[in-house]
Protein backbone atom coordinates (compact mmCIF):
# COMPACT_ATOMS: atom_id res chain seq x y z
CA UNK A 1 0.00 0.00 0.00
CA UNK A 2 1.02 3.24 -0.75
CA UNK A 3 2.02 5.82 1.59
CA UNK A 4 0.35 9.51 1.49
CA UNK A 5 3.14 12.06 1.88
CA UNK A 6 1.21 14.85 2.06
CA UNK A 7 -0.69 13.96 5.34
CA UNK A 8 -0.60 17.54 7.11
CA UNK A 9 -1.11 15.57 10.37
CA UNK A 10 1.94 14.11 10.64
CA UNK A 11 3.99 16.34 13.41
CA UNK A 12 6.96 18.02 12.29
CA UNK A 13 9.75 16.93 14.53
CA UNK A 14 13.39 19.19 15.03
CA UNK A 15 16.47 18.04 16.72
CA UNK A 16 18.93 20.30 17.56
CA UNK A 17 22.16 17.92 18.92
CA UNK A 18 24.51 17.82 21.65
CA UNK A 19 27.77 20.49 20.83
CA UNK A 20 25.23 22.92 19.08
CA UNK A 21 24.69 26.53 20.05
CA UNK A 22 22.58 29.09 18.93
CA UNK A 23 22.00 32.29 19.88
CA UNK A 24 18.62 33.68 18.96
CA UNK A 25 14.91 33.01 18.26
CA UNK A 26 13.31 29.46 17.27
CA UNK A 27 9.96 29.50 16.10
CA UNK A 28 8.07 25.90 15.34
CA UNK A 29 4.81 24.44 14.88
CA UNK A 30 6.02 20.81 15.10
CA UNK A 31 7.92 19.47 18.27
CA UNK A 32 11.61 19.99 19.12
CA UNK A 33 14.21 18.29 20.89
CA UNK A 34 17.32 20.07 22.39
CA UNK A 35 20.08 18.00 23.24
CA UNK A 36 22.52 21.31 22.31
CA UNK A 37 22.67 25.08 23.85
CA UNK A 38 19.98 27.41 22.98
CA UNK A 39 20.13 30.80 24.49
CA UNK A 40 17.11 33.30 23.63
CA UNK A 41 13.74 32.70 22.74
CA UNK A 42 11.98 29.47 21.85
CA UNK A 43 7.68 29.53 20.94
CA UNK A 44 7.17 26.24 20.62
CA UNK A 45 3.58 25.12 19.52
CA UNK A 46 4.27 21.47 20.00
CA UNK A 47 6.74 19.50 22.65
CA UNK A 48 9.62 20.56 23.89
CA UNK A 49 12.08 17.92 24.93
CA UNK A 50 15.21 19.04 26.85
CA UNK A 51 17.92 16.39 26.62
CA UNK A 52 20.38 15.43 29.74
CA UNK A 53 23.40 17.36 28.12
CA UNK A 54 20.50 20.60 26.46
CA UNK A 55 20.62 23.71 28.03
CA UNK A 56 18.26 27.15 27.30
CA UNK A 57 19.06 30.30 28.36
CA UNK A 58 16.17 32.91 27.90
CA UNK A 59 12.21 32.57 27.91
CA UNK A 60 10.51 29.31 26.75
CA UNK A 61 6.89 29.25 25.29
CA UNK A 62 5.36 26.10 24.48
CA UNK A 63 2.26 23.31 24.76
CA UNK A 64 3.91 20.70 26.56
CA UNK A 65 7.53 19.72 28.09
CA UNK A 66 9.79 17.40 29.16
CA UNK A 67 12.70 19.00 30.48
CA UNK A 68 15.87 16.39 31.84
CA UNK A 69 18.66 19.13 31.18
CA UNK A 70 19.27 22.75 32.17
CA UNK A 71 16.89 25.50 31.93
CA UNK A 72 17.84 29.73 33.39
CA UNK A 73 14.60 32.00 32.27
CA UNK A 74 11.10 31.41 32.62
CA UNK A 75 9.40 28.86 30.99
CA UNK A 76 5.02 28.88 29.91
CA UNK A 77 3.53 25.77 29.47
CA UNK A 78 -0.38 25.51 28.09
CA UNK A 79 -0.27 21.96 29.30
CA UNK A 80 1.91 19.79 31.31
CA UNK A 81 5.16 20.39 32.09
CA UNK A 82 7.26 17.45 33.02
CA UNK A 83 10.64 17.76 35.43
CA UNK A 84 12.83 14.77 35.14
CA UNK A 85 14.90 13.42 38.24
CA UNK A 86 17.96 15.12 36.07
CA UNK A 87 16.46 18.59 35.08
CA UNK A 88 17.70 22.04 36.58
CA UNK A 89 15.44 25.14 36.54
CA UNK A 90 16.56 28.18 37.60
CA UNK A 91 13.43 30.54 36.87
CA UNK A 92 9.97 31.35 37.17
CA UNK A 93 7.29 28.62 36.05
CA UNK A 94 3.77 29.19 34.55
CA UNK A 95 1.84 26.03 33.18
CA UNK A 96 -1.28 24.25 33.81
CA UNK A 97 0.02 21.09 34.73
CA UNK A 98 3.06 19.78 36.50
CA UNK A 99 5.03 16.88 36.69
CA UNK A 100 8.13 16.80 39.59
CA UNK A 101 10.30 14.15 39.75
CA UNK A 102 12.19 13.50 42.71
CA UNK A 103 15.94 15.04 42.31
CA UNK A 104 14.92 17.95 39.91
CA UNK A 105 16.34 20.75 41.03
CA UNK A 106 14.08 24.12 41.32
CA UNK A 107 14.81 27.42 41.98
CA UNK A 108 12.35 30.35 41.19
CA UNK A 109 8.37 30.28 41.74
CA UNK A 110 5.72 28.24 40.12
CA UNK A 111 2.45 29.73 38.69
CA UNK A 112 -0.18 27.25 38.28
CA UNK A 113 -1.96 29.41 35.09
CA UNK A 114 -6.01 28.93 34.88
CA UNK A 115 -6.48 31.57 32.72
CA UNK A 116 -6.57 29.94 29.30
CA UNK A 117 -9.41 27.48 30.73
CA UNK A 118 -11.38 30.76 31.29
CA UNK A 119 -12.25 30.22 34.80
CA UNK A 120 -14.88 32.30 36.47
CA UNK A 121 -13.79 34.22 39.52
CA UNK A 122 -15.26 32.55 42.63
CA UNK A 123 -17.31 35.03 44.89
CA UNK A 124 -16.54 35.56 48.38
CA UNK A 125 -18.81 36.69 50.89
CA UNK A 126 -22.18 35.54 51.98
CA UNK A 127 -24.39 34.25 49.86
CA UNK A 128 -27.26 36.23 48.39
CA UNK A 129 -25.36 39.47 49.16
CA UNK A 130 -25.28 41.41 45.52
CA UNK A 131 -22.10 43.43 44.77
CA UNK A 132 -22.47 47.10 43.16
CA UNK A 133 -22.30 46.00 39.66
CA UNK A 134 -25.02 43.21 40.25
CA UNK A 135 -27.28 46.02 42.37
CA UNK A 136 -26.87 48.41 38.83
CA UNK A 137 -28.11 46.04 36.74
Amino acid sequence: MARNTSDTSAVEFNRIVAGTKIHGEIETKGDIRIDGTVVGTLNILGKLVLGTNGKIEGEIKCKNAEVMGKIDGEIRVSELLSLKASSSLTGDIITNKISIEPGANISGTINMDKESKNVAPTKLGPPNVKTEKESAK
